[in-house]
C-alpha cells in the first residue's frame, strides 16, 4: 500500500504501460464507472466536500436488504462491478461509496481518520434512509468496516472482510515516515512501475489487461493541474493506515464475520521501510486472520488457494457464490 518508486519488476517481467490518454481530473473525471454516480454534499473544517457513490437497485424481487461495499486504498469503487451484479441479481440494494480522498470524491488537504470516514458513511446512509446494512470491505476498506461496525453496531448486521489489511499493528515494525518522503516516492510512480507493483504485491493471476484500468486510474491524474492536492490526499491516507490500527478492535466484533483471504496475500503496508530483520514477520495475513477469528464469537476464514490480495477480482464467481451463501445464512 505504501508504494516505493519504481516498485520492483514483477515476476511476469517488464510490463508495458497502458496507452496515453487525456489526464483525468483528481476526482477521476473521465474515468468510467459501471453504474451512475451520485454526489452527497458534506462540510468538514469549513470546506465543502462531495462524497461520490453508486446506489444500485435490486433486479427482480427485492429482498429489502442493503449491502455496502467499501473499497481499498488503491482502487476506485468501480472495481466492485461483478459483486454488484451478483448482489443486485438476487434482490439486494447495493451502495458503493468512494470515501472522501478517494475515487470520484473530494480531495481535502487535511488529515484522514477512520472514525471520520465512518461518520461520513453513516451520514450517507442516513441520507438514503438506510438503517441496517451488511458490509463488505476490501483491504483498507476492511479497516474502515471494523471501525464502522464498532461505532454503529446497531447499523451493521453482517461483515465480510476481503483481504483486509490492519490484521497487525504496522507501528510495531515500521518507524514514522515523514509525509514529504512518502510524497516524493509516490510522485515517482509511473504506469510501468505501478503495474509491476500490482503484479508483484497484489495478484500474479490477473492479466495486465485486467489491471490496466486501475493503473490508469492511479497514474493518469498526474497530468491534472490539481495533482499536488491529490498527492497530498493520497499520502494522508497512507499515514492514516499506519497511525490508526484496528487489529485490537477486530476480536470485539459481535456480528457474523467472514474473512476471505488469498493464500498468497502477504501485503503489509510500509514493509519496505521496516528494518530488514523485521520484514519477513510482516504480512502473514492468512495466519493473522485465522488467529483473530479464533478469538471471535462468530467468525470464520475462507482461503482462496493460489490467490493474492484481490480475491473478488481473481476468482469472482467463487467469491460471489461464497458471499451470497454467507449473507443468506440466518443470524
Amino acid at each position: 500500500m505504501l508504494l516505493a518508486a519504481g516498485a520492483a519488476r514483477g515476476q511476469n517481467g517488464t510490463s508495458e504501460p497502458p496507452p496515453a490518454t487525456q489526464p483525468f481530473g483528481i476526482a477521476l473525471e473521465g474515468f468510467p464507472y459501471p453504474y451512475p454516480v451520485h454526489l452527497f454534499p458534506l462540510t468538514q473544517e469549513g470546506e465543502q466536500l462531495r462524497m461520490a457513490y453508486m446506489d444500485v437497485a435490486p433486479r427482480g424481487d427485492a429482498s429489502g436488504r442493503t449491502v455496502v461495499l467499501l473499497h481499498g486504498r488503491n482502487f476506485p469503487s468501480s472495481y466492485w462491478q461483478s459483486a454488484i451484479a451478483a448482489l443486485t441479481g438476487v434482490g439486494y440494494r447495493v451502495i458503493a461509496p468512494d470515501q472522501i480522498d478517494f475515487g470520484k470524491s473530494s480531495k481535502p488537504p487535511f488529515d484522514l481518520h477512520f472514525d471520520q470516514l465512518a461518520r461520513k458513511t453513516r451520514a450517507l446512509l442516513n441520507e438514503l434512509k438506510v438503517d441496517k446494512v451488511s458490509v463488505i470491505g476490501h483491504s483498507m476498506g476492511g479497516m474502515l468496516t471494523v471501525r464502522l461496525a464498532r461505532m454503529y453496531p446497531e447499523l451493521v448486521d453482517q461483515i465480510v472482510l476481503v483481504a483486509p489489511i490492519g490484521l497487525e499493528d504496522y507501528r510495531l515494525y515500521v518507524p514514522p515516515i515523514p509525509a514529504e518522503r512518502l510524497a516524493e516516492l509516490e510522485d515517482q510512480v509511473t504506469p510501468e512501475s505501478y503495474l509491476n507493483q500490482l503484479i508483484k504485491g497484489y495478484s500474479l493471476t490477473l492479466s495486465k489487461q485486467a489491471l490496466a484500468p486501475y493503473v490508469e486510474a492511479r497514474t493518469n491524474v498526474k497530468g491534472s493541474a490539481e495533482y499536488p492536492r491529490w498527492l497530498r490526499a493520497f499520502v494522508n491516507s497512507a499515514q492514516m493506515i499506519w497511525r490508526e490500527p484496528v487489529v485490537y478492535e477486530i476480536p470485539l466484533l459481535t456480528q457474523n464475520v467472514l474473512f476471505v483471504m488469498g493464500e498468497n496475500d502477504h501485503l503489509a503496508p510500509g514493509r519496505d521501510f521496516a528494518p530488514e530483520e523485521l520484514r519477513g514477520k510482516m504480512g502473514q495475513n492468512v495466519e493473522l486472520a485465522q488467529a483473530l477469528a479464533a478469538r471471535m464469537p462468530h467468525a470464520r476464514v475462507d482461503v482462496f488457494e493460489g490467490m493474492g490480495h484481490l480475491p473478488h477480482l481473481e476468482a469472482p464467481e467463487r467469491f460471489n457464490e461464497l458471499v451470497l451463501e454467507f449473507l443468506a445464512t440466518p443470524h
